[in-house]
């Protein structure tokens, strides 16, 4: 903002004082004189106004040498009852929220109003800002409707659709990508429609979208995309998840495929853990057993996963591919002998 350049105070009822003036200058000087005669106050009552040739430079300035801002400009009443220091105000632990999983933490910068977040069918409208390219929603205004539409299969969608599920209506705020070094991206979202949370849904709502979210993921994991097919398999677990015990047969296929995705991501704990879900329910399920034995020898646990794929043999002498893994395991397991063999000798030999 520009500084307007410092006129005397009183300006435009400056006619009025000059007539009086003219009337009565003895009494005006005797007044003038008393106020010239008056006790001196400490420095820090008497101001001085310095003018400079630059009006962007006009201050009022005491002998302390402290600076004030030229007061009685238009716009700037209100600012001389703020803190004049500038320094922000330290962050508090509310404007923080931990996603539950810890895949992120989202700063509050702008806080929203009310306390009604989206929900699954809500429409949004969002502004997006400083995501990499490809790596997030187009730049600027867009809209995404939740738990519905193919941006949730991209890698930055299920981390949005949390980020959203936590905002309030006008809040903005910001978060850094996992795996990214750049800026932290940010986030408004300017308004929502109502939604409806998952346990508000009919049981028979929840199981036509999983199964929705079933096939999208099966189609998504023979198109070579097991990343994105997790998502929808996970997505749809958690439907499933909200029903009365034991739940649908549908779970159990789930966690089958699920533990497939995982294992082709380089994730053996989860898919041995996926695996365990399935064999809860139905011990003799042959890619799971499989499945856990492939991640067990991942894991270097070689005596369950010989124990899981000997089973797998057990019911099915003729499956190539785990007649093929347990060769691989009987071998590793030579190696990891030999070599433990190799450090006894050096220890005691």
């Amino acid at each position: 903002m520009d500084t307007l350049p410092v006129s005397p105070v009183g300006e435009e009822d400056i006619s009025q004082p000059q007539q009086q003036w003219e009337k009565n200058p003895l009494e005006n000087l005797d007044s003038t004189t008393q106020i010239r005669q008056q006790p001196r106050d400490p420095p820090t009552q008497t101001l001085e106004l310095v003018v400079s040739p630059d009006p962007a430079c006009q201050i009022l300035e005491n002998p302390q040498g402290t600076e004030k801002p030229v007061t009685g400009l238009e716009g700037d009443s209100d600012k001389s009852h703020g803190p004049t220091s500038g320094v922000p105000e330290p962050l508090q632990a509310s404007d923080f929220w931990y996603c539950p999983d810890g895949s992120f933490v989202k700063k509050i910068l702008i806080r929203g109003h009310g306390l009604d977040k989206p929900k699954l069918g809500s429409h949004c409208r969002v502004l997006a800002f400083g995501f990499p390219f490809g790596s997030g929603p187009p730049e600027g205004w867009t809209e995404l409707t939740m738990g519905v539409g193919p941006w949730r299969e991209e890698t930055w969608g299920e981390l949005i659709e949390k980020c959203l599920e936590s905002m309030c209506q006008g809040e903005e705020a910001e978060f850094q990508l996992p795996g990214h070094s750049g800026p932290p991206v940010r986030l408004t979202l300017a308004s929502f429609t109502q939604g409806r949370d998952s346990w508000e849904l009919e049981t028979s709502e929840k199981e036509a979208l999983a199964k929705e979210e079933r096939a999208r993921g099966t189609e998504l994991f023979r198109a070579g995309n097991p990343e994105a097919a997790a998502r929808c398999y996970g997505r749809a677990l958690r439907l499933l998840l909200t029903l009365p015990p034991p739940g649908p047969p549908e779970r159990i296929v789930l966690h089958a495929n699920l533990a497939a995705c995982q294992l082709l991501l380089g994730q053996p704990h989860l898919a041995s853990q996926s695996c365990d879900r399935v064999l809860e329910r139905e011990p003799g399920h042959l890619k799971a057993l499989y499945r856990r034995g492939v991640a067990q020898a991942a894991l270097g646990n070689l005596e369950k996963a010989t124990a899981d794929l000997k089973t797998v043999l057990a019911l099915d002498p003729q499956n190539w591919a785990a007649q093929e893994e347990l060769r691989k395991v009987v071998v590793q397991g030579k190696k990891q002998d030999a070599r433990l063999a190799k450090g006894l000798r050096k220890m005691f030999g």
